[in-house]
């Protein structure tokens, strides 16, 4: 099987996905914008609602430039939402808020594949800055060595993506409990904030996927040369 081949099955498929995803995610985040929660709070305050129910007052919430750059920060303890999600009194501001509010109880309660993940994160910073120079240098070298080694380094960047998927899918499940509990979100608003959170979701799975092939079509494209 030619490289062109093994590029087209390996490589293509998880582009395709990535698009529809991202297609899937913009639309979905887009449509719950416009639709208010009840309770009329936002994003801000309803991440603050819930590590205050929760006894995680050491967290503080804090405004990100950008749109979708929300993320929990386990060095600094916060809460960072975009300013969309901020200030905003939506479905999708709640959704989003509740999320990243999850990661911060998954380090509240010492949740293992979080930690995992963490730990990771020098290892993954070093193999992602390193491996294309490695793979690039070994095949102008022609050192097999050195091409098995970028593969390796790449192998530990592919391993974050599969470990994010419990941590992210685990997030959004006690989104939904923490939104359901705390009568932040009525029923027809529970059911969009999880079309929100399924969304976002997959661009998390595509992600895993694309890394995967990418590294199936190195390993293959390797022996075959």
């Amino acid at each position: 099987m030619n490289d062109l081949l093994l590029y087209a099955l390996f490589a293509v498929p998880p582009l395709i996905l990535g698009l529809l995803a991202q297609n899937w995610l913009r639309k979905t985040v887009a449509r719950y914008s416009q639709q208010p929660t009840t309770t009329h709070l936002t994003g801000a305050e309803i991440a603050e609602r819930i590590l205050a129910a929760n006894g995680a007052t050491d967290v503080r919430v804090v405004p990100t430039n950008g749109a979708l750059t929300d993320h929990y920060d386990p060095r600094t303890r916060t809460v960072a939402l975009s300013e969309p999600v901020y200030g905003q009194r939506s479905v999708t501001a709640a959704a989003v808020a509740a999320h990243e509010v999850g990661h911060a109880l998954q380090h509240q309660q010492a949740y293992a594949p979080l930690a995992f993940r963490t730990a990771m994160f020098p290892a993954v910073a070093f193999a992602s800055s390193f491996w294309i120079v490695l793979l690039i240098g070994g095949f102008l070298l022609q050192q097999a060595g050195l091409v098995w080694l970028a593969m390796g380094l790449y192998a530990i960047a592919v391993l974050f993506h599969v470990v994010t998927l419990p941590v992210e899918f685990d997030a959004s499940r006690r989104a939904g409990v923490q939104l359901r509990q705390l009568g932040l979100v009525g029923g027809t608003e529970a059911a969009g904030s999880r079309r929100v959170l399924t969304a976002a979701a997959s661009t998390y799975v595509v992600g895993a996927l694309a890394a995967i092939s990418q590294l199936l079509f190195l390993v293959l494209s390797t022996q075959n040369d």
